[in-house]
């Protein structure tokens, strides 16, 4: 079932990147990241599209390492593609066994392969990629063959794969489109001349008038997502980046390119400065559709999806994205515990480029948006991420935000200068290899100069947060000397231990004190001037709290989950924990109107957004889009009077969050009708 939801719903997810997206899908396993018996050392593929008829023909040389004494092989692939022919290096035949449950294809080998030794596999299969039903992910189109715009993400299989996300391989892709398309890969493509050659003695195929792009990635990495279509391209040479973006071509769209270019150089050039050099320095920025992912990466690729390309830049997304060079392509998770190394770490990224660009006010947002994320699905500890299915919100919950706040948190423990040191080190001596949170726990140590093994045993080893409370009394001094503040920082996790920052706010100068916070009750002594005020306990957020404000927010990102997978129940019993933590939050009575809404109960619904209105106006747009919905009610149920004034009251707000305006305005001249369900949802 696909669910219809107002744009604050989608904005709202898409402030945490992947839960965005992730809450859309059923858990599964087809990309299990298990441990293989194989290494794919390289790729020689030679693919063709035929757009019209949704259609990929393809081959592909694959060679291969055995790990141990290998007689079986496994790969993974789209269960939308057949197999047609198989042979070993001796161009014997083999046959292939499919498992559909995990997208799979086995078979035996004719003489086996000793440990260390290497041979190659051909495959050619053919198939048609035109919806999600066969995807490794149901319900999520992660690969495409359509007349708009083709695109075979690393994620959809199209190829067959070993080791997802942890084997590192080089490839060469050649791929045959209409001539009036093109196709965008990761490598230098061959000259104009030398395609020119190909082109001309490459045989005769199924497309009447067409043309070969070829890419050849010699670092092992993960070269495997190919987009193709029509695009508008923009260059740019700025900073020594060999920048090229490829948006489409669509009548609302304007001229985006130089915008985005302009962010995609600054974010690149900081990352330079943060991380050294990235493997390339080639990237290009690609337009994808919104039927998948958000944003998918590559070497020399960031993908977005259209709606992240608008007139207001979405530089957190693109930052991301782009932070994946390293994070990702140069250094990549030696296993599927160690993800985080590549999510985490590009979140972590993203939060960084934020600060940078929006001071610590944009910092702060971040915070809190990976704290609510990290706390979200809080039942695993980080180190036993493994356990769970990669596209499940509570993988993804746990390697992106929980992660990015580990390393936030880090970065608290041992200094600004170290940080950078560490992060500087780690990029460089892993640069074009895997890593393991091994190896970055033993760097982290170095630097630090002591073992840290408290730190990745409360934040990787176990789950939950504090909750700060202070208890405190203050004495006058004798002489006109001040006053002094005794107390203590309480907390309810007996093993935690963590430094935390004091903040005395006085008549006069304001006092920051730094506490070795230890155990359930740690005690602290501060001395001031003027008179105390009020004492914050981490007033920077530097550290990971179960705050009332987090309790809140995760409820509604659960229920949010919830309702993208269409269980309404239990989003609404989500909700509901919501409003036990503050039954005046305007978020929390919007998220349950629109449940309302989406089952049609027009006057519950009605009065949740009455609620919402009346609430704590948190956050702002809310307001907005409160009379907006409530406009599109009265307009179902036939008050075209009363719809007219809601739409009224919602401009007056001049909030034009998501295009609320703009919407207004429309149904102010046409009144709103609820869109019928397409066959089949």
């Amino acid at each position: 079932m696909k669910l219809c939801h107002s744009r604050p719903a989608r904005w709202a997810l898409g402030a945490s990147l992947v839960v965005f997206f992730l809450t859309l899908v059923a858990n599964h396993r087809a990309l299990a990241a298990e441990k293989t018996r194989l290494h794919v050392d390289d790729y020689q593929i030679d693919v063709e599209l035929l757009p019209q008829t949704h259609k990929l023909t393809a081959r592909a040389a694959v060679k291969v390492t055995a790990l141990e004494d290998l007689n079986v092989a496994t790969f993974q692939l789209n269960n939308g593609l057949r197999i047609t022919k198989l042979t070993d290096a001796n161009n014997k035949p083999l046959t292939p066994e499919r498992n559909t449950q995990d997208s799979t294809v086995r078979f035996a080998l004719l003489s086996g392969i000793a440990k260390n030794a290497s041979t190659t596999i051909n495959f050619e299969y053919e198939g048609t990629l035109e919806n999600a039903d066969d995807s490794p992910i149901p319900g999520l189109k992660l690969a495409y063959v359509g007349p708009d715009t083709s695109y075979l993400l690393y994620s959809g299989l199209w190829f067959p794969v070993a080791g997802y996300g942890v084997n590192r391989f080089t490839a060469t892709i050649s791929v045959t489109v209409p001539a009036h398309m093109v196709v965008i890969g990761s490598g230098k493509e061959p000259s104009a001349a030398a395609t020119a050659a190909t082109n001309a003695k490459k045989p005769a195929t199924a497309l009447a008038n067409a043309k070969t792009f070829t890419f050849t990635w010699d670092k092992p990495s993960f070269p495997g997502t190919i987009i193709a279509g029509t695009f508008q391209e923009y260059k740019s040479d700025e900073a020594g980046l060999d920048l090229r973006l490829y948006f489409k071509l669509r009548p609302d769209q304007k001229n985006y390119g130089p915008e985005y270019a302009t962010t995609a150089v600054k974010a690149f050039t900081y990352f330079v400065t943060q991380y050294g050099n990235a493997p390339s320095t080639r990237l290009k920025i690609v337009e994808i559709p919104d039927d998948t992912l958000p944003a998918a990466w590559a070497p020399e690729i960031a993908a977005l999806s259209s709606r992240a390309i608008t007139e207001k830049t979405n530089y957190r997304l693109l930052a991301n994205t782009i932070a994946h060079q390293w994070w990702g392509v140069s250094v990549s998770p030696a296993s599927k515990e160690d993800w985080w190394l590549s999510d985490g770490f590009s979140r972590y990224s993203e939060a960084r480029y934020v600060e940078s660009a929006a001071g610590e006010a944009g910092l702060e947002e971040m915070v809190k948006d990976m704290s609510v994320g990290a706390l979200a699905y809080d039942s695993v500890p980080l180190s036993s991420a493994a356990k769970l299915d990669y596209f499940s919100p509570e993988f993804q919950s746990l390697v992106t935000d929980k992660g990015a706040m580990i390393l936030h948190m880090l970065r608290w423990v041992v200094g600004e200068k170290e940080y950078l040191r560490l992060m500087r080190d780690f990029a460089s001596k892993y640069a074009g290899k895997s890593a393991s949170t091994d190896d970055f726990r033993e760097l982290s140590e170095k630097v630090y100069g002591q073992k840290l093994t408290w730190f990745y045993s409360q934040w990787m080893d176990s789950t939950s947060a504090p909750e700060f409370k202070a208890k405190y009394t203050v004495y006058r001094l004798g002489s006109n000397k001040g006053f002094r503040i005794v107390g203590a920082i309480q907390q309810d996790l007996d093993l935690f231990r963590m430094p935390v920052d004091l903040r005395i706010d006085t008549d006069g100068k304001t006092e920051e004190k730094r506490i070795d916070v230890v155990g359930t009750d740690s005690p602290f002594s501060v001395e001031t001037f003027g008179r105390p005020r009020r004492i914050t306990i981490d007033p920077e957020n530097r550290v990971l709290t179960n705050s009332r404000d987090v309790k809140l927010r995760s409820s509604i990102v659960r229920g949010q989950g919830l309702t993208q997978q269409g269980d309404l129940a239990g989003a609404l019993l989500e909700f509901n924990k919501a409003l036990e933590v503050n039954k005046n939050s305007s978020l929390a009575h919007y998220r349950i109107a629109e449940v309302f809404f989406l089952q049609k109960n027009y006057q519950a619904s009605a009065n949740a957004y009455r609620e919402s209105l009346n609430g704590d106006g948190e956050p702002r747009w809310t307001e907005v889009w409160s009379h907006l919905q409530l406009g599109k009610i009265f307009d179902v149920t036939g008050q075209r009077e009363r719809a007219v004034n809601e739409y009224r009251q919602a401009i007056q707000t001049n909030d034009n969050t998501q295009g609320a305006l703009d919407e207004c305005r429309r149904y102010m001249q046409k009144p709103y009708e609820r869109e019928k369900p397409k066959e089949g949802n």
